[in-house]
């Protein structure tokens, strides 16, 4: 992986963007948030509309100027086919996508005859477990990594000006080879969707006392089980070997873990010692994820404060912390069961966690776990 540039250049419209679900809608806003000339198409003229009110743009008709970049936002399955009728339509055009598989798509593209100098994969590494552009949001792909996959037909000068949108948007644009970026996606993004499906579907059978008592632990491990199924039906279909790989490697470690504990159920306590390896690999690898703005991961000291669940408490813990001078790195809610509360985490660098526990008692909140 490569950087391509994230200095302050800005892009020049107009663009238009194809397909306004989520993802083209969010452009669109963050485009039109800097003042660049937006034109919104979709199959749909509902979703369109509704871009349309939120800010994103315009609804797009023919008229005697060409957009400088099209920007196809529609799935998979359909994305090559319009990044092709995109090149042709307009052929003075820079043609990129947002789709989270490459290969395919680019492949497609070419297939049907895009102009492949002017064509530059694209994919913004931001989303949500919701769809459509009523879910859409102006910040949503600001201080994310959106990888660009040029291809060596691709024109440098057709690089620059989707880096420029990126750049306008917020984003900070890498560059990855098409082979790169789905071997990646494959760990990072698809194969922990597949888990997150499977572990929820493990609910669905299971006696409603069994759910109720679960923790934020399994609602962290499952909040991406609630996105669209048939986009991401798609999106797996179209990366199918690379997820295949991936869930490979899972499944041999699931194995192991597995015959470990039915050592142990059966006697065997040096099984243990298999199990205590794998979650200690766990451990290592939960180590490599970035911290903050992609710099390496820190320890950072937890705070836990019981907040009432009302109006205004929330905003009142942040004024407190604020106040304080204290950066808070990370935040957490979670509802207390049968209690109007919420057990809210902060966490702050080390060095002034007993600081922020100060201020936070000096204006009576209940600080837990602490002396």
């Amino acid at each position: 992986m490569t950087g391509v540039g994230t200095g302050p250049v800005a892009v020049t419209g107009p663009i238009l963007i194809i397909g306004t679900g989520l993802i083209g809608t969010s452009i669109g806003l963050a485009l039109r948030r800097a003042g660049v000339t937006v034109w919104l198409q979709d199959a749909d003229p509902t979703a369109s509309a509704v871009a349309e009110q939120m800010g994103a743009g315009i609804r797009w008709s023919k008229g005697p100027k060409d957009p400088v970049i099209v920007v196809v936002a529609v799935p998979p399955g359909s994305a090559g086919q319009a990044i092709a009728e995109a090149s042709r339509v307009f052929p003075s055009a820079i043609v990129t996508d947002v789709t989270s598989v490459k290969g395919m798509v680019l492949d497609r593209a070419r297939l049907l005859g895009a102009d492949m100098a002017r064509v530059v994969g694209g994919h913004p590494m931001a989303g949500r477990e919701v769809s459509g552009a009523a879910g859409a949001r102006a910040d949503l792909v600001d201080a994310r990594w959106w990888i660009l996959t040029p291809e060596p037909s691709t024109q440098p000068a057709s690089t620059e000006q989707v880096r420029a949108l990126v750049s306008t948007c917020g984003a900070y644009p890498v560059a990855m080879t098409p082979e790169e970026h789905d071997r990646a996606v494959a760990l990072v993004s698809h194969a922990p969707q597949v888990l997150s499906s499977v572990l929820a579907a493990q609910l669905n059978p299971a006696r409603p006392q069994y759910v109720q008592i679960a923790g934020q632990g399994l609602r962290d491990m499952t909040r991406i089980a609630g996105s669209d199924g048939s986009l991401w039906t798609e999106i797996l279909s179209a990366n199918a070997g690379p997820v295949a790989g991936v869930l490979e490697g899972i499944i041999g470690d699931l194995q192991r873990a597995l015959s470990d504990l039915r050592a142990i159920e059966l006697g065997d306590v040096t099984a243990a010692t298999g199990l205590s390896q794998t979650l200690a690999a766990g451990a290592v690898g939960r180590a490599r994820i970035p911290g903050k703005h992609g710099a390496d991961p820190l320890d950072y000291a937890e705070v836990a404060v019981l907040v009432a669940d009302r109006p205004g408490e929330l905003a009142r813990l942040f004024l407190v912390v604020g106040e304080a001078g204290i950066n808070l790195e990370d935040v957490r809610i979670e509802h207390v069961l049968g209690r109007p509360s919420g057990l809210v985490e902060l966490a702050v660098r080390p060095e002034v966690q007993a600081e922020l526990v100060d201020a936070l008692r000096a204006k009576d909140f209940d600080v837990r776990g602490l002396g």
